[in-house]
């Protein structure tokens, strides 16, 4: 007698094979958890040159320290090209990491190189505190809205966010200690100039987070990636400036400053975090690249850093002004939106009736984009509200760009 090897989607007995579903990969459970984000999806869109795109966080590519870079690559290849393209410790290159512990302390953080993890870009440090605090049915405090990938991160690991309200200060602290009576396993917050709102945590709600972290033993990540990016105002403590008890982990980024594509980040934590986020790290990638961390190393000594963020100040200060009147003159009445004093971003609140999804249609159809609002909240998703980036866009093209929305608004709302 003959048989046949049954073929991978075709039964040939209800017995033989067990049900062939549309996808035949079994992926890990979890994995169910983690949507695409609205915004890389939407920078897919947004590529083509004739398209105004307020949608991504970038930084503007004329800014880049093009040949500061490339010196750097020249010389690490030229002084030490063999080290550079070896392999490396997970922790870091040293003389990057002292440089940044010293910029820290400039900042009244206490940072020492040795407990000071370079990372590949902020994300990582993001995922690596996401693995080794969070598993199944663990909670993360989160403002609301919230950055897009930090939620993704946090549900990679089948956590679930409690989200707490905010407002032009920030996070709404006198919300979290409800949120703290959940037994959540982390708070997470970007600090300044927030994603997506631009909004910064004040002086007085600083104090009181860090109160409320030590009282409950619940450590706060804050990720500090746009801090060296005001335009005005003055700068309030870091958190882990304040934290004295071991209970900030600190996280960095050049990508809004050098370059995203270096891909160079960094985490402080106190001993005993730093050393379960290094084993964590070695699992993922072993260490950040060599070459780009001595390249950045070498950079560093030579360039006039703070001379280069002073003019990002300038250039990011004016398109920010720019957007701010522009929204001021063109959108109609009932629109609100913040009045950031850093960062990359302005967030605009939509008459009620108006829904940014259906806005964002007409507006790339109009040859502008944005990102709608809903994918930063968790739980209830208002539908009114969009994010706008100011950096990535000369003034000229941020005006006409913003005209173009607001004709598109008012279309909605007619």
């Amino acid at each position: 007698m003959v048989t046949h090897t049954p073929i991978l989607g075709r039964r040939s007995d209800p017995d033989d094979l067990p049900e062939v579903h549309a996808h035949p990969h079994r992926f890990a459970r979890r994995t169910s958890n983690v949507s695409a984000s609205a915004v890389r999806e939407i920078l897919k869109v947004t590529e083509r040159p004739e398209i105004i795109s307020f949608a991504g966080g970038m930084p503007a590519p004329e800014l880049f320290p093009v040949a500061a870079i490339a010196r750097a690559h020249a010389q690490v290849f030229a002084e030490d090209g063999p080290a550079a393209l070896q392999y490396s410790t997970t922790e870091g290159w040293l003389p990057l990491r002292e440089w940044i512990a010293d910029r820290m302390r400039k900042r009244a953080i206490p940072a020492e190189a040795d407990r000071v993890l370079i990372t590949t870009g902020s994300q990582q440090g993001i995922d690596l505190v996401a693995k080794v605090f969070l598993e199944r049915g663990d909670s993360v405090v989160v403002e609301n809205p919230c950055y897009v990938a930090a939620l993704q991160a946090f549900s990679a690991y089948e956590a679930t966010p409690l989200p707490v309200e905010s407002d032009d200060d920030g996070m709404r602290v006198d919300q979290v200690e409800q949120a703290l009576k959940q037994h959540p396993k982390l708070i997470y917050i970007v600090s300044e100039f927030s994603n997506p709102k631009g909004t910064t945590l004040s002086a007085e709600r600083r104090r009181q987070l860090i109160e409320l972290s030590l009282r409950y033993r619940v450590p706060i990540l804050e990720d500090n990636p746009y801090g060296e990016l005001r335009y005005s105002g003055v700068a309030p403590d870091a958190l882990a400036a304040l934290d004295r008890d071991g209970m900030v982990i600190h996280i960095g980024t050049f990508s809004k400053t050098i370059s995203p594509g270096m891909r160079i980040g960094w985490l402080l934590a106190s001993e005993d975090i730093f050393k379960e986020v290094v084993i964590a790290k070695q699992s993922a990638d072993l260490h950040t690249s060599t070459v780009e961390q001595r390249a950045a190393a070498r950079m560093l000594r030579d360039f006039d850093y703070d001379g280069h963020v002073a003019r990002l100040c300038r250039v990011y200060g004016e398109r920010c002004e720019t957007m701010r009147d522009a929204i001021e003159r063109h959108f109609p009445a009932g629109t609100r939106w913040t009045s950031p004093e850093g960062g990359l971003f302005l967030w605009v609140e939509l008459p009620a009736t108006v829904s940014s999804d259906e806005l964002f249609a007409e507006a790339l159809h109009a040859q502008v984009a944005f990102v709608p609002g809903a994918c930063f909240f968790t739980g209830e998703q208002p539908t009114n509200f969009l994010r706008l980036n100011f950096s990535n866009q000369p003034t000229d093209r941020i005006e006409e760009g913003v005209r173009r929305i607001a004709a598109a608004l008012k279309r909605r709302m007619a």
